[in-house]
């Protein structure tokens, strides 16, 4: 992923009522491993044309809409989600474009107004999330620039491939749990891709 987005609670008790509060609707907990499937070139073919339905239903009110965490990097094995951020004008106003994606299928799941004012939905059809913030949220920035030091950085795409196999092994309550405990190495790698960008 460029990055699964972190909940600003970090472990236990604290981050499984934390969970609680932001989901909507029913939250059953994962008590598994993680499964990582190996690569599949249908993982970006999956992601345009969810792409296309998220484009239908919003037009000019989708500012940004692009293809993000592990399955948009090829090469590297993910769970197979298509992780997808879209950047509206206003993440809070959710009635200007929740409606038409759910008129799509998508189903509206998180409520986060203390991080970054996201929004999670599920799509159809096929294992996807939409991750929902406003235009010029520095998350999505972050997102896009960890997706692409992955898909450049031969190196940096190994480490992360270690990482995940190492924690996907583990048993977790939550997959969001297993998605906070890669956040170490996913700030060290992002902060070489902001390294390497710098003039």
């Amino acid at each position: 992923m460029s990055r699964e987005p972190q909940t600003p609670a970090a472990d236990g008790a604290t981050s499984e009522q934390y969970l609680r509060a932001v989901t909507i609707g029913e939250r059953r907990p994962h008590d598994g491993t993680v499964y990582l499937a190996p690569y599949d070139p249908q993982w970006p073919v999956q992601f345009a044309r969810l792409a296309e339905r998220i484009r239908a239903a919003l037009g000019a009110r989708a500012l940004l809409l692009e293809h993000v965490g592990s399955t948009s990097v090829p090469g590297l094995s993910a769970k197979p989600v298509i992780d997808m951020v879209l950047a509206v004008a206003d993440s809070a106003d959710e009635p200007a474009y929740v409606p038409p994606l759910q008129a799509q299928g998508f189903v509206l799941r998180i409520r986060e107004p203390g991080w970054f004012e996201h929004r999670l939905l599920k799509a159809p059809d096929v294992a996807g999330k939409l991750h929902v913030f406003s235009g010029g949220c520095a998350e999505i920035d972050r997102m896009v620039a960890f997706r692409d030091r992955l898909r450049a950085n031969a190196e940096d795409r190994l480490l992360y491939e270690r990482t995940k196999q190492e924690f996907a092994g583990r048993t977790w309550r939550y997959v969001q749990h297993y998605a906070d405990a890669k956040s170490e190495v996913v700030h060290e790698i992002l902060a070489r891709a902001t390294e390497s960008n710098s003039p």
